[in-house]
């Protein structure tokens, strides 16, 4: 699809966001008075011109009320004036049953938000699209829609898509339905779109808002129900990098294991992959405790703090206790076994794991599983240089070891990111252990064949497995480590990585090809897509950066290092921070932490994991370690 300009359309709206909202922080404070006192809002000498430009025809307003463990109380309306629609709101707010449990007066507990429809034109059902930049798109968190009946209207405002932790056009028509008469006439969802549709009674608008919260003694404007970041800065990335460390630090179990996953809109440890686990026994993965990890020992060196060290030390300790041993031509061989299975990348992780913590603290009470996990790897290794998925699959072989597998397993089995975080962890043994030679000299050798494979053959075998957002970060990251190993620095290699970092940037919006301001640094498999504000690609792109950088490539170098500082820019608006966490019911627990998505309020240590090691390694371009 061809790319648009949307130079104008931007400006607008970066002009809009620079301009001074005093007046608006002066209203909500005024509402909050109305509230504590029971009165009117006088709203008089507030001067919101620019910022809120009432229309009685179009300005249906909300009125928002949050507390930490309530549920929030909402009421919009419509009158001849802002301030008959303000009292209008406040009047229903007042008759919830749970208004008397929020205390207005202390700022710091209650939020208020105000938001309006700041523009609205009719859409017919069948036109809605979320693939294309035209006048029927509908981007989630920046559109709503107004169910019309008659005189009467049902509201799905574009805050609701953070408030309901939607990301996409299905759960929004889902969510508006319920509220409308026609969830009386039906159950299922496609009957209710089909009267919708058919029965001639209802009509749909399309609309955009503006929107305002409080925060403290301020207010804060909404861009998707989030704070808007400008622009890119080193201060904010560390801030974040740092603050999210310890999110991940204070939500540790004491048996070593991280909070694996946080809903943060319901307040739930449930994991939306794993529905149905007991309380008791929640779904836990190795691999990205692993990265929980990792991104502490990262933490550390920039810090020179003992806590992150600390923590780090008894995530690799429970790793320990899912270790099983093998034989390998006479010596011992070690592979991570969780969840029933033995995977290539869960023994790669913990490889790394251990090697960078290693090298950091130069213990090396870990050494018997480093040289174990990096037997088992190169073990994993076949003649071609294939790296073997899995050494144990409950659906293969009756769980037994897959030592000989048929072309059909071997296929079934096959996985596109576990050889790159099992090389990873093999190129930092071969590049900095130091206590085995001859097992150094024997992974370097197998490591040739299967970098050799996986780079040149992989392609041809498995070329259904590539997209066109290229997505192996692991081995992105794992080449930049072996191309400082003698022999390594193969241009195959070299082009494996510096090709798919320039496709990153190339399916990177711009700040001129789309019309929304956090798009910016965002990755698309196609124009038009919905932006992916993607940390585990990023680490790719950064490691691309560091490549192109120590092979004197300086113009590629900058090239990289501006597209990282775009997507890092993207990714600023995933942190949970406190002016933002307003519709959390538990913002204590859920500030500081990375959501997956821009309005999906789940968080997974990955999500974590990967954008704070992209933040850290972007800072360290410019910032080096002393």
């Amino acid at each position: 699809m061809e790319k648009l300009d949307f130079k104008i359309e931007n400006y607008v709206d970066k002009k809009y966001y620079s301009q001074d909202f005093t007046p608006m922080t002066e209203l909500l404070k005024r509402i909050r008075q109305a509230l504590i006192s029971g009165g009117n809002v006088d709203i008089t000498g507030i001067n919101l011109d620019g910022i809120f430009d009432y229309i009685p025809t179009l300005s249906f307003t909300y009125i928002t009320i949050f507390q930490e463990f309530l549920p929030p109380v909402r009421w919009g309306s419509r009158k001849k004036d802002l301030g008959a629609t303000i009292d209008r709101n406040l009047e229903k707010i007042r008759e919830n049953k749970n208004f008397g449990k929020f205390d207005f007066a202390d700022e710091n507990k209650c939020r208020i938000m105000l938001e309006y429809v700041s523009e609205k034109r009719p859409v017919k059902y069948e036109d809605l699209q979320q693939t294309k930049f035209n006048e029927n798109r509908f981007e989630i968190g920046i559109n709503g829609l107004e169910l019309k009946q008659g005189n009467l209207s049902w509201y799905y405002m574009p805050t609701d898509a953070v408030l309901q932790s939607h990301l996409g056009l299905n759960a929004v028509i889902k969510s508006l339905l319920r509220k409308s008469p026609i969830a009386k006439q039906t159950t299922r969802v496609s009957e209710r779109i089909r009267i919708l549709k058919t029965s001639g009674e209802y009509e749909l608008f399309l609309l955009k808002s503006r929107a305002f919260v409080s925060y403290k003694n301020s207010c804060v404007p909404l861009y998707r129900g989030n704070i808007l970041y400008p622009e890119f800065s080193y201060e904010t990335l560390l801030d974040q990098f740092i603050k999210t460390s310890d999110w991940l630090v204070d939500t540790m179990y004491d048996d070593g294991r991280f909070l694996y996953y946080y809903d943060a809109a319901t307040d739930s440890r449930k994991d939306h992959e794993h529905p149905n686990r007991k309380e008791d026994n929640l779904y836990y993965n190795d691999l990205r405790h692993c990265g929980g990890a990792i991104t502490l020992i990262k933490t550390y060196l920039q810090t020179k703090d003992f806590k992150y060290l600390a923590a780090a030390k008894r995530a690799i300790d429970w790793t320990t206790t899912i270790v099983r041993e093998h034989d390998v031509n006479g010596q011992t061989a070690m592979y991570a076994h969780y969840n029933t299975k033995g995977k290539l990348g869960g023994t790669g992780l913990a490889l790394i794991m251990m090697m960078q913590y290693r090298t950091v603290t130069g213990d090396k009470s870990y050494d018997n599983y480093i040289k174990g996990f990096a037997r088992h790897l190169i073990s994993r290794i076949t003649e071609s240089g294939e790296m073997l998925g899995y050494y144990i699959h409950p659906s293969y072989q009756n769980g037994k070891p897959l030592i000989n597998m048929s072309e059909k397993e071997r296929k079934e089995t096959f996985s596109f990111y576990y050889p790159g975080e099992a090389l990873f962890g093999l190129g930092l043994f071969v590049k900095d252990f130091d206590g085995d030679n001859s097992l150094v000299e024997d992974v370097k050798s197998n490591c040739r064949r299967a970098l050799d494979w996986i780079v040149n053959e992989r392609p041809k075998i498995y070329g259904d497995q590539f997209t066109a957002l290229p997505s192996d970060a692991w081995l992105m990251q794992a080449i930049d480590t072996w191309v400082d190993i003698d022999g390594f620095k193969k241009d195959d290699y070299i082009n494996f990585v510096l090709t798919d970092a320039n496709t990153m940037v190339e399916k990177m919006y711009t700040d001129t090809d789309n019309p929304y301001l956090d798009y910016e640094g965002g990755f698309y498999y196609n124009y038009g897509d919905h932006y992916f504000p993607d940390g585990a690609r990023s680490e790719g792109l950064i490691s691309g950066y560091y490549l192109a950088q120590k092979l004197g490539k300086d113009e590629l170098a900058s090239e990289l290092l501006a597209a990282c500082k775009k997507a890092a820019k993207s990714q600023f608006s995933l942190f949970n921070c406190e002016e933002c966490t307003y519709a959390h019911p538990n913002p204590q627990k859920s500030a500081h932490s990375i959501r997956f998505k821009a309005t999906r309020q789940w968080v997974r240590v990955d999500s974590i994991q990967h954008v704070a090691c992209f933040f850290i390694r972007l800072y360290w371009a410019e910032h080096p370690l002393n």
